[in-house]
């Protein structure tokens, strides 16, 4: 029995993570709870670009795509990380 080759599955996770954030958002749209897309959306696209590195480099190996979706995942990291950073700032009382 042959199985999927090792692209098609990263292509199922790539499809079910962008089902996933779908159904995140319709949710808050339609009730206002769970997490806003906005509060996602950074921590989802580093995610999915290290998945697009990754079927990258089984499809044809590290090489610049590779290396493109790794700094776009890491950028995307860096101003999650920022925004997050910003938000917990206590301003000190007077």
């Amino acid at each position: 029995m042959d199985t999927l080759p090792a692209t098609a599955w990263i292509d199922i996770v790539i499809a079910l993570t962008a089902v996933e954030a779908v159904a995140l958002a319709l949710y808050h749209r339609a009730t206002g709870r769970g997490v806003a897309p906005a509060d996602f959306a950074p921590t989802l696209a580093s995610g999915v670009a290290l998945l697009f590195a990754l079927r990258s480099v089984v499809a044809v190996g590290f090489g610049p795509v590779a290396a493109a979706w790794l700094l776009a995942g890491g950028a995307a990291h860096v101003a999650d990380l920022r925004r997050r950073w910003r938000a917990r700032r206590v301003v000190p009382a007077r």
